[in-house]
């Protein structure tokens, strides 16, 4: 019975090799995405002169959006990697927070650059408010503000589990 407990044991642990899976498509991905990005660039560098002001606010918030998505998903590639697969041997000079995201930093981390993004989003339709009308602009708003308090509920749940490790020790 024991034989069978560790060959459980054995199969379990090795599944998060699957997960290696999952972070490669993530970097396909963002090459992907890369290749979008450097299309908007584009479009906007030969669009500079053409563009009025409130134009190229949105394609640079556009550009910062996608700045921001990209971030996000190499923080979880490299995350999800170190966190739930394996260690990296030679990359803490390289990327100085390996190692100190957990799971729960790392989802109020997630959480905080999809505010962002939102952010970025409700601004842009803010600036063409004009293109909708007031329930959708309304719907946009609670939309943002559900991720805000999501946000929000992350970080305080995790400052408890925080002071709750404390007094355990």
């Amino acid at each position: 019975m024991k034989s069978l407990e560790l060959l459980v044991e054995r199969i379990i642990l090795s599944s998060r090799w699957l997960l290696v899976v999952f972070y490669l498509g993530l970097a396909a991905a963002l090459a992907i995405y890369a290749a979008s990005f450097g299309y908007k660039f584009i479009k906007v560098a030969v669009n500079v002169f053409v563009y009025d002001e409130a134009d190229m606010i949105l394609a640079m918030l556009g550009l910062i959006d996608a700045a921001l998505v990209a971030s996000l998903v190499v923080m979880v590639m490299i995350s999800g990697y170190e966190n739930f697969v394996s260690r990296f041997d030679e990359a803490d000079d390289e990327v100085s927070f390996l190692g100190k995201l957990d799971s729960g930093s790392l989802k109020i981390k997630v959480a905080s650059s999809i505010v962002a993004i939102s952010s970025i989003h409700l601004l842009q339709i803010f600036l063409n408010a004009g293109q909708y009308d007031n329930m959708k602009l309304m719907w946009f708003t609670i939309m943002h503000l559900t991720f805000v308090v999501s946000a929000l509920m992350l970080g305080l749940l995790e400052k408890i589990m925080a002071k709750a490790k404390g007094k355990d020790t």
